[in-house]
């Protein structure tokens, strides 16, 4: 009992650091539908931070997990496996961003953006985002829940206070949603000052033993990554393709690809409980998983976890016409996605509670195998059913992507 009220307390403590900035940053909802950005100006937001998604999977190549699975192992110097993954990730991260900064025009003309320059200003954001992953994953490690809630909490607060300072006091319309990237490039700059230490410390190193046994058990966990990120972001990138002109009266597909990433945002209340589940929860698995009674007590975690999961469901969704004032009334009409979205997201939460076992025993292509087939029926499902039912045809098909990925290891 005393592990499960750690974990607890850990979650707590990961939810300050996950839910509670992306609860403020919630407001931020508030700032951009409300008298700011068109639906069309918002669905650009929508469509270019999907991407952002995916592509960070790549950057970050699956190194934290590689991480949390070498440095727990007997023997291993968790030291020089954080120096080994953090080369690995730069290695990665680095050449990907001077390709998209030299490239962005012809990408951001290919995508349909309004100023390429929003490319290069998301490709820096990403790689600040890849060289903290490491250092933020070693906070898990070694349970320092709170400098890591610290670190984000200061971060969503600076990004508040830039967009309301860019939007509200010193807009200037050429800019335009240029305002939010800039925004989130400074205020992710904050967290290269909370890691200068571990970043000015840390040294580049490459072991011919052990670090291609990480990449090996790296690259299936990112391939995992993008199909989870496929399934998650595919529906809210691609709505103005599948959807028919003129399905919602008087709305264009890229208004709806707005008013559909607006109430998508309502999700954010279960996602987020999750991602805080997952932060205590990967580092104590590992911990934990040379235990004799581990089995018994994993099952008992995935049960409080489901119930929780449950209350969070049913609070939402019984109030829905209450949070419906936390945006536009513009943007209301994609209001009925959000119980089967939180479905979705519970039956997300389980897979990976019970996905465990393969983390822990290396073979991390079954996750693999499991989220392309999820990824190929997030696509099958979005093309089939949104030209049908429009914003629930995409949430349905998220249903059932995580539905069946739930059932492969249930």
């Amino acid at each position: 009992m005393s592990k499960l009220k750690q974990l607890a307390g850990e979650t707590l403590l990961y939810g300050m650091g996950s839910m509670l900035p992306r609860v403020l940053n919630f407001f931020l909802v508030i700032l951009h539908t409300k008298n700011m950005f068109s639906q069309e100006e918002y669905g650009e937001i929508t469509k270019l931070y999907a991407w952002v998604g995916v592509i960070n999977i790549l950057y970050m190549f699956g190194m934290e997990t590689a991480f949390f699975r070498f440095a727990t192992k007997p023997g291993m110097n968790a030291k020089r496996i954080f120096n080994l993954a953090q080369t690995s990730v730069l290695l990665i991260s680095v050449p990907l961003t001077i390709i998209f900064v030299v490239f962005a025009n012809p990408i951001g003309t290919s995508l349909q953006i309004s100023n390429p320059q929003f490319i290069s200003w998301l490709a820096l954001t990403m790689l600040i985002d890849a060289a903290v992953a490491i250092p933020f994953a070693r906070l898990r490690l070694e349970k320092k829940a709170l400098l890591f809630a610290s670190a984000k909490i200061i971060n969503v607060l600076v990004l508040i206070g830039l967009n309301y300072y860019f939007l509200k006091l010193d807009y200037n319309p050429a800019v335009g949603v240029g305002y939010v990237f800039i925004a989130n490039l400074i205020a992710n700059s904050i967290f290269v000052l909370f890691f200068i230490k571990t970043l000015l410390t840390w040294r580049p190193v490459w072991d011919k033993s052990i670090s291609p046994h990480m990449l090996r058990y790296a690259y299936p966990v990112m391939i995992t990554g993008v199909a989870g990120m496929i399934n998650e972001m595919f529906s809210r990138s691609m709505l103005d393709w599948w959807l028919p002109e003129n399905f919602y009266k008087g709305v264009t597909r890229k208004e709806a690809g707005g008013i559909f990433g607006a109430c998508y945002k309502f999700s954010v209340f279960m996602n987020l409980g999750i991602q805080a589940f997952r932060y205590a929860a990967e580092p104590f698995f590992f911990s934990n998983a040379h235990d004799k009674n581990s089995p018994a007590l994993f099952a008992k975690i995935n049960q409080y976890f489901v119930i929780t999961c449950c209350v969070v469901l049913l609070g939402v969704s019984m109030n829905i016409d209450i949070l419906k004032h936390l945006i536009g009334n513009n943007f209301w009409g994609g209001l009925s996605i959000v119980p089967p979205l939180l479905l979705a997201y519970l039956f997300l939460g389980i897979y990976y509670n019970m996905s465990v076992w393969f983390k822990l025993t290396d073979q991390t292509h079954w996750g693999t195998i499991i989220t392309l087939i999820g990824a190929a029926i997030t696509i099958a499902g979005n093309i089939i059913l949104i030209p049908i039912l429009g914003f629930m045809g995409s949430a349905l098909a998220a249903v059932l992507c995580y539905f069946t990925m739930m059932a492969f290891v249930i």
